[in-house]
């Protein structure tokens, strides 16, 4: 398990992690989400000791990273795809990390295998390699020493689908397997199909430790209203919003609503005489329920597009 205790991080007057305390538990993937600049980057540098927190402590198995004597047979990460260097090719890159560390040379062909670099790809220089190559190649730095615990920062960071999908399928094996699985991602699709666990931090804070279900199931259910008549649409959202509802205008014929049923709506369009194209239920995904949860922790909001900002 790793475990983090009131770990706080500040960087002069800056609070990059705020006093984060939660528990990341074996046996399941535990997403790692937050926008840009919410820590995570730094929370994880914390976990493998590159940074000195300035309170608290994260803790792997009940220690410090420092206090292990074989680090790379307890935790592998990958945090950054580029950290390897510029001349030496992604297999001599391995065999040093494997003599450095007193595991069997043989381990880096096995690793080769598993992430998909034949010897052609893995005879590479750093320099030459592409990034969906770095990237399997950093995978197969974390797993050389076959440890319990795996921290990955944006794994899936510039693979192709089929990439994607293999990332996702060997986070789930190792997970089943009994493995402690970290997984930080921007992408809110490929986190919903993958995770069990979220924690979720905005400036630092946490803002949700849940299973991936309940995170969703706290966002409101939208419904998605079409009609050709644009004043009784336009009437219609005023209602809405007379009574409770959330309304938001999705395009010229088009409202999305929240706060309301398909019920209520439909029974208020008769009464007002509004003919519906469309009136149809979605449920939350966990894109929507992230966007709620840190819409107060966003540094840089982009303007709407099409148009001048407002």
């Amino acid at each position: 398990m790793i475990t983090l205790c009131g770990l706080t991080k500040r960087f002069g007057s800056a609070v990059a992690v705020d006093a984060l305390t939660v528990d990341i538990a074996p046996g399941r993937v535990t997403g790692f989400l937050g926008p840009n600049g919410a820590g995570k980057s730094t929370t994880m540098r914390m976990i493998l000791g590159l940074d000195r927190p300035t309170a608290g402590q994260a803790l792997i198995a009940g220690r410090s990273y420092r206090e292990l004597r074989r680090p790379l047979h307890e935790v592998g990460a990958l945090l950054d795809a580029r950290a390897i260097h510029p001349t030496r090719s992604g297999r001599a890159h391995l065999l040093a990390m494997a003599r450095s560390n007193g595991i069997p040379t043989r381990r880096v062909d096995e690793v080769l295998d598993t992430v998909g670099l034949d010897a052609r790809a893995a005879g590479k220089p750093g320099r030459a390699l592409s990034l969906g190559m770095g990237q399997r190649l950093g995978i197969a730095g974390a797993l050389l020493g076959d440890p319990p615990v795996l921290m990955f920062d944006e794994p899936v960071n510039g693979l192709d689908p089929d990439g994607v999908r293999w990332v996702r399928q060997l986070m789930r094996s190792l997970a089943d397997e009994g493995r402690t699985v970290f997984v930080s991602s921007h992408l809110m699709s490929e986190m919903q199909l993958t995770a069990d666990q979220l924690v979720v931090i905005g400036r630092g804070r946490l803002l949700a430790d849940a299973p991936v279900g309940d995170v969703i199931a706290s966002s409101a259910v939208v419904v998605r209203v079409r009609s050709p008549h644009r004043e009784g649409l336009a009437t219609l959202a005023a209602r809405l919003a007379a009574t409770g509802g959330t309304v938001e205008e999705a395009g010229p014929d088009e409202l999305t609503v929240s706060g309301s049923t398909v019920e209520r709506i439909g029974d208020l369009a008769y009464e007002l005489g509004v003919r519906l194209h469309e009136l149809s239920p979605h449920g939350a995904s966990l894109e929507q329920a992230f966007m709620e949860l840190t819409a107060d922790s966003v540094e840089y909001a982009g303007g709407p597009t099409g148009g001048e900002a407002r």
